[in-house]
């Protein structure tokens, strides 16, 4: 049983991550630069000039700057990694992406690069991982129960584009939360058990307690989703009751869940 819940939370994982995964199709499937639809990039623009045009851009959305300068403050060649990669397309294709594209892209290459040690963080930056994801899940509920139920999957299309453009606070808090439990795991170096049969059944007792029926729970915990699906509104509350009743599983249990979460995340 213990055994094939881990096997089932694998499969299930993007209701814990989706707002990672969610991110990293954005990284994905670029679109233009949906706030100046009218900009045109010079055809002798250079790498250095493309460069320099994509970092204005950057600085010129406060929200964003914050997570690329902590990004080139922690992790210097990734920074400039990333940084010369978009330089170096622009000036190739001089098609200019949207800022939204250049964050999202740098949060899917440092948790392709380094994901794994936020498994390995203090406990409140993990924690915080998972409390600015659900302030985004409760943002894009508020939106549209359907667009809710695809991001805790991880299958996101322009609407959800398009909603990120227009919440870059809260976006870019989650990308940041992210970061910064990288930078922990990496000075910490925590080893963390995988949560045990026990901690499932405190899990699967606490969403029960909270309302939510078997359907509902499988749904979240094996990924046996109902044939035919559950209606989009119960989904999303759902989903929202699961991070919600996360918060609130004893330690270590809680951490432990968070942890196995954020390296199925990193390796997604």
């Amino acid at each position: 049983m213990y055994l094939e819940k881990i096997l089932a939370l694998l499969a299930a994982a993007l209701v814990a991550i989706g707002a990672g995964v969610s991110l990293t199709w954005m990284a994905l499937n670029p679109t233009p630069n949906l706030a100046d639809s009218g900009a045109r990039v010079s055809a002798a623009l250079d790498k250095g000039g493309a460069r320099q045009q994509i970092e204005t851009l950057i600085a010129a959305t406060p929200d964003y700057a914050r997570y690329f300068a902590r990004l080139r403050e922690t992790f210097t060649g990734d920074y400039e990694a990333a940084i010369n990669e978009f330089a170096t397309r622009l000036a190739e294709t001089k098609e200019e992406q949207s800022v939204d594209y250049y964050l999202s892209e740098a949060v899917r290459r440092i948790r392709t690069s380094r994901g794994a040690l936020a498994a390995k963080a203090e406990p409140e930056p993990i924690a915080r991982v998972f409390e600015k994801q659900l302030e985004v899940l409760q943002a894009v509920a508020r939106e549209d129960k359907r667009m809710c139920v695809a991001f805790l999957y991880g299958a996101t299309d322009l609407d959800f584009q398009r909603f990120a453009a227009s919440r870059r606070p809260i976006v870019a808090d989650m990308a940041l939360a992210g970061l910064e439990a990288i930078v922990s795991g990496q000075a910490k170096k925590i080893d963390r058990a995988a949560p045990t049969e026990a901690d499932f059944r405190v899990l699967e007792n606490a969403l029960a307690a909270r309302g939510l029926g078997k359907v509902e729970i499988d749904a979240l915990l094996d990924g046996k989703m109902p044939n035919p699906p559950l209606e989009d509104a119960r989904m999303c509350g759902a989903g929202q009751t699961y991070f919600e009743v996360l918060k609130t599983l004893p330690e270590p249990a809680r951490t432990k869940v968070y942890g196995l979460a954020l390296e199925l995340m990193a390796r997604s």
